[in-house]
């Protein structure tokens, strides 16, 4: 086996066995390992784990280079960038941030409530089922034990009364 210190993602490819690195040793399975091991199995099935283990490391690889290329010295970094904590302006405007974007949800909210106040119980109920639960109109008919075309010119009537409710506000 050769010696392949770049990484382990290399030392596993470029061998014809599966690599293991430890942190002490490294151990190779080869194939007629693989096999005497699992007669069972094919040397197909081999190669099939040995790809397997190749996109691994290679997977591993790219996550160390993704992260290590951030790593920057501590006496790299200028007096903002080392601030472990935000300034009371950041952070006051961050509150208001967040209390304006939970204010905008509640209005949507109520809006949705008010919408949805205005169908009957069984556009409600069938709506709700349609749009939230993701059944079709197939489905909700067969869930009633009522016909597919009343659900939905039922759900079209529905939607027409919230498209005039938000149009009027």
């Amino acid at each position: 086996m050769k010696n392949y210190t770049d990484s382990d993602y290399a030392l596993n490819k470029y061998s014809k066995g599966i690599v293991y690195k430890f942190g002490d040793s490294i151990v190779e399975i080869t194939l007629d390992d693989y096999l005497k091991e699992n007669p069972h199995k094919t040397s197909a099935d081999f190669q099939a784990l040995k790809r397997f283990s190749d996109d691994i490391y290679l997977e591993q690889s790219r996550q160390l280079n993704a992260t290590t290329k951030k790593d920057v010295p501590l006496g790299a970094l200028t007096d903002a960038e080392a601030a472990a904590v935000e300034s009371p302006e950041d952070y006051l405007i961050n509150l208001i941030d967040e209390a304006e974007q939970e204010a905008e949800r509640n209005h949507k909210a109520a809006i949705a409530k008010s919408a949805l106040d205005r169908l009957t119980e069984t556009q409600r109920r069938r709506y709700l089922l349609y749009k939230v639960k993701g059944l079709s109109t197939w489905e909700i008919a067969e869930l009633e034990g009522k016909d597919q075309k009343s659900v939905y010119e039922s759900l079209k009537s529905a939607e027409k009364k919230i498209e005039k409710f938000l149009k009027n506000g």
